[in-house]
């Protein structure tokens, strides 16, 4: 256990823990759909790291098809989902603009993860691991110093990601293995 004892895991929110809506966006808890294995995989993850931080981009804000309070019910349901499976999410942090606004909060800008350190000082980014499933989420982790691990077979070239995975529930699976035969250090 003590190769994450001080570690965060940072989590993309669309396509990593929830089902990703081609051509639209999740607007209200009803269109929300866990990916398959993710409650017990923030489960586990929760037992593995000393933070979990989840940093998504949510344009439908900015496009006016969904406001910050609607975002707030969904991650408020998110977050007692996850707590009810015995897991945790420590924060979650959202940029609200559109892609052209090219703000600082918005993946790849670092803004949400300096936003996160300030709130949790002890958060060291080469001593975080970045879990996402597009471009601009590794390059996000790449660009703070992150350990980065590509969920999904989106392809990210000419990035390298650390580690692919086919999903979160995957990775939590390989990595708790590893954790309980303390054979191997896990990053």
């Amino acid at each position: 256990m003590s190769q994450f004892k001080g570690w965060t895991l940072f989590l993309d929110r669309d396509g990593v823990i929830n089902r990703r809506l081609p051509g639209d966006y999740v607007k209200e808890w009803p269109q929300f759909e866990f990916l398959p294995g993710i409650l017990p995989a923030i489960a586990g993850f929760s037992r593995l790291f000393k933070r979990i931080i989840v940093v998504t981009n949510q344009q439908g804000i900015g496009k006016g098809l969904m406001d910050e309070g609607q975002l707030a019910d969904i991650h408020r349901r998110l977050k007692e989902k996850v707590e009810a499976s015995g897991g945790r999410i420590d924060a979650i942090y959202f940029c609200p603009h559109l892609a052209a606004d090219n703000c600082a909060c918005r993946k790849p800008n670092p803004g949400m993860a300096l936003q996160a350190q300030i709130d949790f000082p002890e958060i060291d980014f080469t001593r975080s691991l970045l879990a996402g499933d597009t471009a601009s989420d590794i390059q996000f982790g790449l660009n703070l110093g992150m350990t980065t691990a590509c969920i999904g077979n989106e392809d990210i070239a000419p990035l390298s990601p650390h580690y692919r995975f086919d999903s979160l529930a995957d990775m939590a699976e390989t990595w708790l293995a590893l954790w309980k035969s303390n054979d191997h250090e896990i990053i």
